[in-house]
């Protein structure tokens, strides 16, 4: 039985951030492969390049976390 969109917006916050987390990882799950376009590349390359030059800058999972769970 296919799932209406509108069922998923009845969802609550915590129960429809744990749909997307379930997507996501059964896409990585069953992707052997993924290309990454040369424009997400670049990008990725230049927030790691960030990252090195200022690794203070950024929070880590466990705050972000907690900020997210906060929203449940």
């Amino acid at each position: 039985m296919p799932i209406q969109t509108a069922e998923i917006f009845e969802l609550s916050v915590a129960e429809r951030l744990t749909l997307v987390e379930d997507i996501w990882n059964s896409i990585a799950k069953d992707s052997v492969e993924f290309e990454l376009s040369q424009e997400l590349r670049e990008e990725l390359d230049r927030r790691t390049e960030e990252h090195y030059k200022n690794p203070s800058a950024g929070i880590s999972w466990e705050v972000m976390e907690a900020k997210l769970s906060r929203l449940r």
